[in-house]
């Protein structure tokens, strides 16, 4: 008996495109975002003098990224639930976790932005905390986190955009989504086993024979 080879009509899917890569990136640049916020964004510098002994320091009032950018924490987690859902999602969801991981990304971008070009204005609610006083004429250094959670943001927004042209290469998850691959491959299995075992037993009731 000769051999036969059997060529895989499958197709190969590019490195970018697997399912494993992207969604891992997407949860890596999330839960990144989310740790820059665990982080000293802010480094506010007291006026002893005008503000009293209370909060004087020499290193200063350190300010995290979740106090300085509240914001930033929320749509770090809401990224990080939208790549997990995107491995198991079909068609139609993966369009909509697409949007959401979108706009959590431009959020994020915006708020650590925001924080850089204004970090007193960041840094007032801290200050209030500590001092009981706002408005106080301070100097505020800001960390290098706040850039990375803009970088980190915009490679999420960026690996969101991937999930979409992706998707065609990934398996049906749900029974919508296959049963919208086999209407569209316009083949259907037909079912094999009852109808011959019924004609047997209708040639048998007639004396023939069943083989």
């Amino acid at each position: 008996m000769s051999g036969t080879t059997v060529k895989s009509t499958s197709p190969v899917i590019p490195r970018w495109a697997r399912k494993s890569t992207l969604v891992l990136a997407i949860v890596a640049l999330a839960l990144a975002v989310f740790g820059t916020t665990t982080q000293t964004w802010l480094t506010v510098h007291l006026d002893p003098a005008q503000l009293g002994q209370a909060v004087s320091s020499q290193d200063g009032l350190h300010v995290q990224g979740s106090k300085a950018a509240t914001t930033v924490t929320a749509l770090a987690l809401v990224a990080l639930a939208g790549g997990l859902a995107a491995s198991i999602a079909g068609r139609i969801a993966r369009w909509i976790i697409t949007a959401l991981i979108l706009l959590a990304a431009a959020g994020i971008v915006s708020a650590a932005a925001i924080v850089i070009t204004d970090p007193l204005a960041a840094a007032q609610g801290s200050i209030a905390a500590a001092t009981g006083i706002t408005g106080s004429d301070v100097s505020v250094d800001v960390t290098a986190f706040p850039a990375l959670a803009v970088v980190a943001g915009a490679l999420l927004g960026l690996s969101a955009l991937l999930i979409i042209p992706a998707g065609r290469f990934w398996k049906s998850r749900t029974k919508y989504d296959t049963a919208a691959t086999g209407a569209a491959a316009g083949g259907s299995a037909a079912p094999a086993g009852p109808p011959d075992d019924i004609d047997s037993w209708d040639r048998l009731s007639r004396g023939d024979d069943p083989t």
